[in-house]
């Protein structure tokens, strides 16, 4: 059974050891864990419904909580507390295409708000239901979770939009495929939620961001039914899967996906190497990019982020062995973590593995093999539970992320990092802060930041000191030339500072956009656009910012 107020699965529980516990403290200070409300404490809470009678609607309490909210940390401590403030009026189920757009039709005849709930798993505000008159229905897509067709000579395969990672995989896997899109969230997440909020899969290297994947499929809007077709290229005009792409489900839902999919490699490895500091840790990452070597994938950790890992693996002899063994090597407080995979012919992976060891080598670094990356295979989609095992000791962590050019990475890591381990200082609260590059690109990289903090003695206070972190670390990166957003998307918590980045005009256009495909504004009204009234409570842009 899926938790109802946290991430993943009941039955999978990855506690805090002793050694991750001891190293937090270090850090933070020791901390107390705010008191759990229960689920029929929540249900009791749950108003009677607005809703009209629709057969395709369930209007069960137990439903609407678990469809009230993502995993965003402003979602976490709603749940944790039980204070929910707004509750969908009810859940529908779709099973296929058809009753997707009778349930369309029927929220843009009857005003009522409209939010597609893929998997789940937003970071960032996209399922919150809006305060207000108009009653609230979750659309959720997990009934259609199929392989509809693949044609295989064109390698075009076509999904139900709730199908989650894992089933994606199975379904292609028994034909000799693979996607290759795996976001950390893909144990919930599903294709349709990964084209409308622009995911970003750990192996983008070799098969690309969503963007590339996304070949074409049907949306079911209020203005009509739009078909996208799935041309391997084409020059006629402005193309129709851009405008879906990172739409949110403000312009309607999607009720079937095309993708590209790829036959299944003949190797796949990973390998961990360390770099003796972040500066030529961070070169080697630009070079590797830009020279184009044919790695499924590459992330490195700054030095706070490789300690903080190989402490909270759990493990201290194997760590130890291997700290012993890199401080022979030269390599001890500044060393930096590099991951990387090897995906495809046994011939591509050799070449590669041949460059990029000896990139490695000049730049001062030690390759230490298989071993950690097996590791870190294993264990790839295992890092959201950690919020789970920190809550339970009274800490908080939260995640943000960004991308800019090779120019800048250096400044607005730092400037980042700097606004969230300053925030809290006045008041003699530290903050714990680690980054990795996890997507690079010829021309930058993705900047991808973790930070924990105590709880306070109240949810009210600890959810203060969220907002202030979040709204620090966003102005930082407006200020400092990043995007709002590498691949969590926008939501409610980061459209505030949506106009900085596309400017006044690309806002209007974005806005008509809505508009021509929703003229009553009932698909998942305050997010993206933040001219809708959506909880804006991670912070306010300044007025320079707007």
């Amino acid at each position: 059974m899926r938790r109802w107020n946290g991430w993943g699965d009941e039955s999978a529980d990855f506690p805090l050891k002793r050694e991750g516990r001891n190293f937090v403290q270090d850090r933070l200070g020791k901390a107390r864990a705010l008191p759990d409300a229960s689920l029929k404490d929540v249900i009791a809470k749950v108003p009677a419904s607005r809703l009209p009678e629709q057969r395709l609607i369930s209007t069960g309490a137990e439903d609407r909580v678990r469809h009230a909210r993502g995993q965003s940390f402003g979602d976490w401590l709603a749940m944790r507390s039980g204070e929910f403030g707004v509750f969908p009026d009810g859940v529908a189920h779709p099973e296929n295409a058809d009753e997707v757009r009778q349930l369309v039709e029927f929220c843009a005849r009857e005003k009522i708000v409209a939010i597609p709930y893929g998997g789940g798993t937003s970071v960032v505000g996209h399922l919150t239901p809006p305060a207000g008159e108009r009653p609230v229905l979750s659309i959720d897509l997990s009934q259609m979770n199929r392989l509809l067709s693949l044609d295989r000579e064109s390698q075009i395969a076509t999904f139900g939009p709730g199908t989650p990672g894992p089933l994606v995989e199975e379904h292609l896997r028994a034909e000799g495929f693979t996607l290759g899109h795996f976001p950390q969230s893909f144990e919930l997440s599903t294709v349709g939620g990964w084209v409308v909020t622009r995911s970003s899969g750990q192996q983008s290297l070799r098969y690309g961001r969503i963007e590339q994947l996304f070949a074409g499929g049907r949306v079911e809007s209020p203005a009509g039914t739009l078909e996208i077709p799935t041309f391997p290229a084409s020059a006629a005009g402005p193309d129709l899967r851009e405008m879906i792409l990172g739409s949110e489900g403000r312009l309607g839902i999607l009720s079937e996906v095309k993708v590209r999919v790829t036959p299944l490699p003949e190797h796949e490895s990973f390998h961990v190497a360390f770099l003796p500091d972040w500066q030529s840790a961070r070169e080697l990452a630009r070079r590797v990019a830009q020279a184009k070597i044919q790695l499924s994938m590459l992330r490195l950790s700054n030095p706070t982020e490789t300690a903080t890992h190989l402490t909270l693996a759990g493990h201290p002899r194997l760590v130890g062995w291997l700290e012993r063994y890199l401080s022979a090597r030269g390599l001890e407080g500044q060393k930096c973590m590099l991951t990387y995979g090897l995906t495809g012919s046994k011939a591509q992976c050799r070449a590669a593995h041949r460059q990029i060891k000896q990139m490695i080598k000049r730049a001062g670094g030690v390759d230490a093999g298989k071993p950690l990356g097996r590791k870190w295979q294993q264990t790839r989609f295992r890092s959201p539970y950690l919020r789970n095992g920190l809550w339970l000791e009274g800490y908080a962590v939260d995640t943000l992320e960004t991308s800019t050019n090779w120019r800048n990475v250096d400044a607005l890591v730092a400037s980042v990092e700097g606004a969230l381990r300053d925030e809290l200082s006045a008041e003699g609260e530290a903050v714990h802060v680690f980054t990795h590059l996890s997507h690079v690109y010829a021309q930058g990289s993705s900047i991808y930041t973790t930070y924990l903090f105590r709880c306070a003695p109240t949810y009210e206070q600890t959810r203060e000191r969220w907002v202030r972190l979040k709204a620090a670390a966003s102005r930082a990166i407006v200020d400092g030339g990043g995007s709002i957003s590498h691949h969590h998307g926008v939501g409610t918590d980061h459209a505030p500072y949506l106009t900085a980045e596309k400017g006044a005009l690309g806002m209007a256009a974005i806005g008509a956009l809505a508009k021509t495909f929703d003229p009553a504004g009932v698909m998942n009204p305050g997010k993206l656009l933040p001219e809708d009234g959506g909880d804006t409570a991670p912070g306010k842009p300044r007025g320079d910012e707007t």
